[in-house]
């Protein structure tokens, strides 16, 4: 059985070779110590909500990340789902549905108009969780990037 926490300081080591792992899955090279430290930050600074999936033996196996915005048009709060990661030994059981589904009663508990995520578009199997689970895609707006990489 899996449970879901939200995640705190106190579960750093748990979150940071997952956060790891997902950002190799998006092609980032590993560095264990900088994602441990950027998670530290947001905890710290109060600047996302993370939940984190474990095991009954405690095993960590995914996690989300929302991060704070406002919908100006509604006046109320408005979350982005940043980051969603289920380790590839436990895909398959429900997790990412749990963790999309302590999301949204998160969401609904702070008062928000709603959840916004981005995905890639070849990320098929992300596609199909997110609209199996009720998020609708976005065909009436356009999203722009400016980079600002060196």
């Amino acid at each position: 059985m899996t449970k879901i926490i939200h995640a705190g300081m106190h579960d750093l080591e748990m979150l940071a070779p997952l956060f790891d792992a997902y950002r190799q899955f998006y092609g980032q090279r590993t560095n264990l110590a900088d994602s441990r430290h950027f998670l530290e930050e947001r905890i710290i600074r109060n600047e996302s909500v993370l939940f984190l999936a474990r095991q009954e033996d405690g095993t960590p196996s995914g996690f989300v990340q929302f991060f704070p915005s406002f919908s100006s048009v509604a006046m109320r709060r408005l979350w982005i789902l940043n980051d969603l990661f289920v380790h590839p030994e436990y895909r398959g059981y429900g997790i990412g549905e749990q963790l999309l589904h302590h999301g949204v009663v998160f969401a609904r508990q702070t008062g928000a108009v709603g959840l916004v995520l981005e995905t890639a578009a070849d990320n098929a199997p992300a596609r199909r969780l997110y609209e199996r689970t009720g998020w609708v895609r976005d065909n009436q707006f356009i999203t722009y990037r400016y980079g600002l990489e060196q």
